[in-house]
């Protein structure tokens, strides 16, 4: 019997350990319909698809990785609360067939849950490769499920294992796997299941096995809470440690025995053996740390080198819509509405459009890094510095996301178990380098540097943001947030050849939020800037040469600029530079709009020169650096702050974040550009 017949849509979760490949199997069954959004109240990513298969409509919801239904963390709560609501008809497990015993600990409880259950065997041909195949009968009955065998790199197995679901879902084959757990806690499970009169035997077993392994259940009888308590009371004093332990002792042992049972290992002197061969190179104590560093310099070149073609073809897209607009538009016919056009949107959502490629490549190196399991050593090499500086070594990998978007990299810090550690992660992670920055570092550093020190000049940016955040932890960490490091455990996956199909996917999901930004958030800043640019208007003027430049000071952002300037002036910048930095509170990428839009309304014609040329006639190279060293150390965006606030539930951190990095970025420009106009640096 369907257990959703009177559904709109067949609900299916799909679930298993992070590194398993469970995004690459949901993506070739999702195609083309999925779409990300956030779980209802909280700020963790989830993503859906709904599509019709068999004369169906399927909800298929790919939930975050998890190891266990006792949540350590919100993501895993997230899946254990979806997994164990019954809103499900099926539950799709992703085994990782090079790591099975690790991942059939979830499979433990899941079976032992009544949860219907369909296993995905992903990376079988990657097993198979190591010397490892699986009698898969044999491991169906084990298990109480299907057990299919999927590829994720060419989505070999995906449609079989959608049928499978199917017809779990339909109530044929019904779960049957169970745990058994030994004479004395079979029977405290027995005596607490009798407390749940009004459940059936399954439904009565699996509470009763939730309550004692520490699993929250609201609405169970006092009565069942009171034998949970007494049980556990028993079964600690004569196991000697607590009872959760013993639980999982016995689920691993579970889990020993079924990988045991359905491997065959035909080879095993070859299994993980091309991993451990490269770990002893990336890993090495010595030369570790060196290669990342020069394959982040390899990256931030490639950057700039294969980002400037296209880079090039959209402006001069863009200049070339800015010209006809201009030619087509009737003469003296509303002037303001052509400014807006032309000086508002193309100047300033243009601007940020036309720094794509760039964003894209950067992102492109960092999915294929992350999909070869490359990133994950970063953080295990990054481990000994990070506890020299105060951080713990998992704090290296929200620094990592940080390097797509801050705000969900401080959303990430919620894998820290340690309260000081995430605080403390948090506090620090916005002075990594977001993609919004690099559109910043896109326009300035051609600007004012050549190309052969583009490269380096990127790359020494991104190494600064994270030698400030470093030596931020650690001030941190020697004074409010004083206390010992927690160990560092972490599990590294095997090394795998990443698809370009999940390679490319990742890249479109950036593109498109940042396309998307562009087109709602940075088009409303940009004409909002644009109006206080433009209003109000001053009727006479003391000459035609500086008309348009006296009509910007009047503005009301011209006013604004000069407001600011006496405090800005030390660093090297103007009251243009000052507006600009304004607008990138709002979102970093405002920037190089109101910048383009400055220079547009101030009558240098970016249809006619590009603005880096009018940054180059205003500005010397060190006032360039200037802006970069400012931009990079300087209050995150408004979002980010937000989300600081949300996790810390303080506006207190939050606040201190803002004025602490402005403080640090106004003392480290003004440093940096006043030895440097003292020694005559790149003043000309």
């Amino acid at each position: 019997m369907d257990r959703q017949a009177n559904a709109a849509a067949l609900r299916i979760l799909l679930a298993g350990n992070p590194n398993s490949g469970k995004t690459s199997v949901f993506n070739w069954l999702a195609g083309a319909h999925q779409h990300v959004a956030n779980y209802p109240g909280v700020t963790v990513e989830k993503k859906t698809a709904t599509f019709v298969r068999a004369g169906r409509t399927i909800e298929l919801m790919d939930l975050p990785g998890t190891y266990s239904l006792l949540a350590a963390s919100p993501e895993e709560a997230i899946a254990r609360d979806e997994i164990l609501s019954g809103n499900a008809a099926v539950v799709v497990q992703v085994l990782d067939a090079t790591n099975l015993e690790r991942n059939l600990h979830l499979t433990a409880q899941l079976t032992e849950m009544g949860v219907p259950v369909t296993y995905a065997l992903n990376m079988s041909d990657e097993a198979a490769a190591h010397g490892l195949t699986f009698d898969l009968e044999l491991m169906s009955g084990l298990l109480g499920g299907p057990v299919i065998a999927t590829n994720g790199n060419t989505g070999e197995g995906t449609d079989e294992l959608l049928a499978a679901a199917l017809r779990v879902a339909a109530g044929n084959p019904p779960c049957s796997g169970r745990v058994f757990y030994g004479t004395d806690l079979e029977s405290a499970i027995a005596v607490v299941a009798e407390r749940f009169e009004g459940d059936d035997a399954v439904s009565a077993r699996r509470r009763a096995i939730a309550l004692l392994d520490g699993l929250p259940d609201p609405h169970a009888p006092s009565g069942a809470l009171e034998a949970a308590a007494r049980e556990t009371a028993r079964l600690e004093k004569r196991g000697g440690r607590p009872l959760d332990v013993q639980i999982a002792e016995t689920r691993y042992g579970f889990a020993r025995g079924v990988a045991v049972e359905v491997a065959r290992e035909s080879s095993p002197h070859v299994r993980r053996a091309s991993t451990l061969r490269l770990d002893d190179v990336l890993l090495h104590r010595v030369w570790g740390l060196p290669i990342f560093v020069a394959l982040m310099w390899i990256v931030f070149n490639l950057v700039f080198a294969l980002g400037e073609p296209p880079m090039r073809w959209i402006e001069a897209s863009l200049e070339w819509l800015a010209g006809r607009i201009a030619v087509a538009w009737p003469a003296g016919a509303a002037p303001l509405l052509r400014s807006l056009l032309i000086d508002g949107a193309i100047g300033g959502v243009g601007g940020v459009v036309s720094f794509l490629p760039n964003i894209l490549l950067l992102f492109l190196a960092i999915a294929f890094l992350e999909d070869t399991g490359y990133m994950a050593r970063v953080a295990f090499l990054m481990d000994r510095i990070m506890h020299k500086m105060g951080l713990h070594g998992k704090s290296f990998i929200p620094m990592l996301i940080g390097l797509g978007c801050t705000v969900p990299a401080i959303l990430a810090t919620r894998m820290l178990e340690s309260k000081r550690d995430r605080f403390t992660t948090i506090l620090v992670t916005p002075f990594v380098s977001c993609g919004a920055r690099l559109t910043i570092y896109a326009l300035l550093i051609p600007a004012f540097f050549a190309p052969r020190w583009r490269g380096w000049v990127l790359w020494g940016i991104y190494l600064t943001g994270i030698l400030a955040a470093i030596a931020a932890a650690r001030l941190l960490r020697g004074t409010v947030f004083r206390g010992a490091n927690a160990p560092f455990v972490m599990e590294l996956p095997p090394y795998r050849w990443p698809t370009w199909r999940s390679v490319a996917i990742h890249m479109w999901d950036r593109a498109w939020m940042y396309l998307r930004k562009a087109g709602t958030v940075i088009l409303a800043i940009s004409i909002v800037l644009w109006a206080l640019g433009t209003f109000p208007r001053k009727q006479e003027f003391s000459g035609e040469e500086t008309r348009l430049a006296e009509a910007l000071e009047y503005s009301a952002i011209g006013r604004i600029g000069k407001w600011i300037e006496p405090a800005i002036r030390p660093l090297g910048f103007d009251w243009r530079v000052g507006t600009a930095l304004v607008g990138a509170f709002a979102a970093k990428e405002v920037f190089v709009a109101q910048m383009g839009i400055v220079f547009s309304l101030g009558g240098d014609e970016v249809e006619a020169d590009s603005l880096r040329s009018a940054l180059r006639r205003h500005y010397t190279p060190l006032q360039g650096l200037a802006m970069l060293l400012f931009c990079l150390l300087s209050a995150p965006c408004v979002a980010t702050i937000a989300a600081t606030k949300r996790e810390t539930d303080s506006w207190g951190w939050a606040l201190g974040m803002l004025l602490g990095m402005t403080g640090v970025a106004w003392i480290t420009t003004f440093v940096v550009y006043q030895v440097g106009v003292w020694l005559a640096w790149g003043v000309g």
